[in-house]
């Protein structure tokens, strides 16, 4: 029993003298609680919503009023022509479309059925299923409410769900796992591993040796960048063969860009080892820094328009939004560097700024 008591005091004394550890620890908790509470949400704001309107009339422009009235869509292009909605899905700017066909106040003054079509992004089937039913919504609420009750249906919607029409839950997830593989390979593996050759002692051979920080550091990552880049191949040969989920866009475009994550991800866990003295320090500050934003943040589980702007704001730092919006538009909806040249230069200065960081970081332990 003295022996128990004696390693606990000496387990207590060890973590209140490492500050950082002690901060963690409290910490950890108290933003696990914030950032679940906040980003585990389902129900969906801020729909960024696109109208055709080939022949804008009474009808069509009090329907709009009433999309822009009902405080969940966000009108960000009005159209003549139906083809011009390509662009703005495959650019994201859109996530549901309205269109509404030629005369459509004409033939609901005859007495006719009038045809509105109701385009939904299912690239996320849960956010497509609630924008649709959304829509549908306000037309039946304008038909009942404006249109003199005539015992048959006026106004005729009917849907039509973009890039994943069976609304497969796989299609949504299995890019995002991507993301989630690569950051626990490239990130936590790396914080940790050499971490622990600062705790062994071996770290002080390379004080003595020739090598300069970036060949040290090229020669400490380069396995997990192998294994991360044939992570990736893994993950997409899974995707296709098992789950069936689709690769519509390039294949070779896809690879590049989980090489640029992989990168990202393994500069973050060099600046985390850097900057830790422990493990245990190490672990905790991978887990705070990547993988808790790649859950939560990125766009992986909960739609991020559905946060609130705060933590909107704050994913727009979090490397796996970019590197998750990248594989599902390139998977799911075929677009390719024309569409995705934004996220992959942010992605590629995320690299530049956490490489230039962490070298320097590694370079002060050294000298340290």
């Amino acid at each position: 029993m003295k022996a128990l008591l004696g390693l606990l005091r000496k387990e207590v004394f060890h973590i209140l003298r490492d500050r950082r550890t002690l901060i963690v620890i409290v910490a950890l908790p108290v933003l696990q609680v914030i950032i679940f509470g906040y980003a585990i949400r389902t129900d969906v704001d801020h729909v960024r919503l696109a109208i055709v309107d080939p022949a804008p009339d009474s009808v069509t422009l009090a329907m709009r009023a009433r999309f822009g009235a009902a405080r969940v869509f966000e009108t960000v292009a009005v159209v003549p022509r139906i083809d011009q909605l390509e662009d703005l899905f495959r650019r994201g700017a859109a996530q549901g479309a309205v269109v509404f066909e030629a005369g459509f106040a004409e033939r609901l003054a005859r007495g006719l059925p009038a045809g509105l079509l109701i385009i939904a992004d299912a690239t996320e089937p849960n956010t497509g299923s609630i924008v649709a039913a959304y829509a549908t919504a306000v037309v039946q609420g304008y038909e009942q409410d404006t249109l003199p009750p005539s015992g048959a249906v006026r106004i005729v919607p009917s849907v039509r769900m973009r890039f994943n029409p069976t609304r497969e839950s796989s299609n949504l997830f299995v890019p995002g796992l991507m993301a989630f593989v690569l950051t626990i390979i490239s990130s936590l593996m790396t914080a940790i591993s050499l971490t622990r050759e600062k705790e062994t002692g071996t770290m002080e051979a390379l004080l003595v040796s020739p090598l300069r920080p970036w060949q040290i550091i090229l020669g400490k990552v380069a396995p997990y960048l192998v294994v991360g880049f044939a992570s990736v191949a893994g993950v997409i040969l899974e995707a296709r063969l098992v789950f069936h989920v689709p690769l519509r866009g390039s294949l070779t475009l896809l690879l590049f860009e989980g090489l640029l994550f992989i990168l990202v991800s393994l500069s973050l866990g060099i600046l985390i080892s850097a900057r830790t003295s422990s493990q245990r320090v190490a672990m905790m500050g991978a887990l705070v820094g990547t993988m808790l934003p790649t859950m939560l943040l990125s766009g992986f589980i909960f739609p991020i328009e559905s946060m609130p702007w705060p933590l909107r704001a704050i994913s727009v730092v979090v490397p796996a939004r970019w590197f998750v919006l990248v594989a599902r538009s390139i998977m799911l909806k075929g677009v390719g560097l024309a569409y995705l040249w934004q996220p992959t230069l942010v992605l590629l200065a995320m690299a530049l700024v956490l490489l230039t960081a962490s070298t320097r970081a590694f370079h002060e332990r050294l000298d340290g």
